[in-house]
């Protein structure tokens, strides 16, 4: 390899995900998944990938002036919408409290649970680190995306739960991938075309009563072909979504 071609190499490999028949969405709140992540679950449902989302809040902290009793239902049903504009089969909703997520056993079963239920190849989540580009990350996005992390090893334990298969039924399944989206470590992307952008804007700006409450929230067009763009330019190719990928 040349100079030259050093230089112009892409950042990130392709992740490889043409043997995938299902993944699961694992986050803290509605619209969690949309800043990014959606375009990449677009893109697998269009090649044919059950993708399923599991939300472990309603997000009924989410909106200053909003009662939770009200806001809850209502980021639900805005989640609903941006699962169906980009092709995600299904939608769970746990009812673990928003903006105190705890870290523990109790969530880590939820989890596991779910992906007992569901079996899927891969598993994703946000980044859950302390500090992320955009400032400290927020408490429930970094008990989030450790339980689902733990969980998944969890799912895949015989002796971890051993009620989900002896009380419900469901026997062991270990998850092949664990991934990240938008994480600062990102080692792999897939790549989307315009369409798969376009149903991820859309996916976001279906949450409108939430962003109405964001004055200086930027347009979800702006956000995601931002995204998209910025990705597409670490991989080498015209838009892409970027993951971190974690050993499991």
């Amino acid at each position: 390899m040349t100079t030259d071609e050093a230089v112009n190499s892409p950042e990130l490999k392709p992740l490889d995900w043409s043997s995938w028949r299902r993944v699961l969405v694992v986050v803290a709140h509605p619209d969690d998944p949309e800043y990014g992540l959606s375009c990449a679950v677009n893109r697998f449902a269009r090649a044919g990938v059950e993708v399923r989302y599991l939300l472990l809040t309603h997000g009924e902290a989410g909106i200053e002036g909003r009662a939770p009793e009200e806001t809850g239902p209502l980021r639900a049903a805005e989640q609903q919408a941006a699962c169906d504009a980009v092709g995600a089969a299904g939608l769970t909703v746990l009812r673990h409290p928003d903006g105190m997520l705890t870290e523990g056993l109790d969530l880590r079963r939820d989890i596991a649970r779910e992906i007992r239920r569901f079996r899927p190849d891969a598993v994703a989540t946000i980044p859950f680190d302390r500090e992320v580009p955009w400032g400290v990350n927020m408490a429930d996005h970094r008990v989030a995306g450790l339980a689902a992390l733990d969980a998944c090893r969890d799912a895949g334990n015989t002796w971890v739960f051993r009620e989900l298969a002896e009380r419900d039924g469901l026997e062991k399944w270990q998850t092949s991938a664990f991934l990240v989206c938008g994480d600062a470590r990102a080692d792999v992307a897939v790549e989307v075309e315009k369409q798969d952008v376009d149903a991820g804007v859309a996916s976001l700006a279906c949450h409108r009563v939430y962003l109405e409450a964001l004055p200086d929230h930027a347009t979800p067009e702006d956000l995601v072909t931002g995204v998209a763009a910025a990705g597409g330019e670490r991989a080498g190719v015209d838009n892409a979504i970027t993951f971190r990928s974690i050993p499991l």
